[in-house]
C-alpha cells in the first residue's frame, strides 16, 4: 500500500479478480470503450490463466476500484521481449491524485522481473494525462 503525497490518501493495488469486472468495465467506458461485465470476465479469465498478462487495479482509501491497468508481455521478431500497457484508466474522479502512477509502478516491477528492458505503449495523442505518466 502507498500513500499518496499529494493527497494523503492510500493507494492499494492488487491482482485483479472475476469480481472486478463490472467495474472495469464501468471504467472501459470512460474512455470511450464500452463492453459489459459478462465480456470483462470472459476476458479476465483468459487473461489472468497465463504467465505473459496481468492486470492490477488500484483501490483508493478501500473504496471501490479508481483505476486498472493489463500489461503483457510483447514479443516481435526484430527487437527483444518487452512490457507493453495494452490498457490503463483511472476514474475520472481519481485523476490527478497519483493512482496512474502507483499502477504504472507496478508494472515497470513486474517487468524487471521478468528482465523486460522496455515499455512499449499505444495511446490517442488526446490521452494528454497518460503521456504525462511517462516523462
Amino acid at each position: 500500500m502507498r500513500t499518496s503525497s499529494r493527497t494523503g490518501q492510500k493507494i492499494q493495488v492488487r491482482v485483479a479478480r472475476i469480481s472486478d469486472a463490472g467495474r472495469i468495465a464501468a471504467l472501459s467506458e470512460q474512455l470511450g470503450y464500452p463492453c459489459s461485465s459478462a465480456s470483462v470476465r470472459r476476458r479476465l479469465r483468459y487473461l489472468l490463466e497465463g504467465d505473459k498478462n496481468a492486470i492490477w487495479v488500484a483501490e483508493v482509501d478501500g473504496e471501490a476500484v479508481a483505476g486498472w491497468i493489463h500489461v503483457f508481455v510483447k514479443q516481435v521478431l526484430e527487437s527483444d521481449r518487452q512490457l507493453e500497457i495494452g490498457g490503463l484508466i483511472v476514474d475520472k474522479s481519481f485523476r490527478g491524485r497519483g493512482v496512474g502512477k502507483v499502477l504504472v509502478e507496478r508494472a515497470e516491477r513486474w517487468a524487471k522481473a521478468r528482465r523486460l528492458r522496455a515499455v512499449a505503449t499505444r495511446s490517442s495523442r488526446l490521452n494528454t494525462p497518460f503521456a504525462s505518466l511517462f516523462k
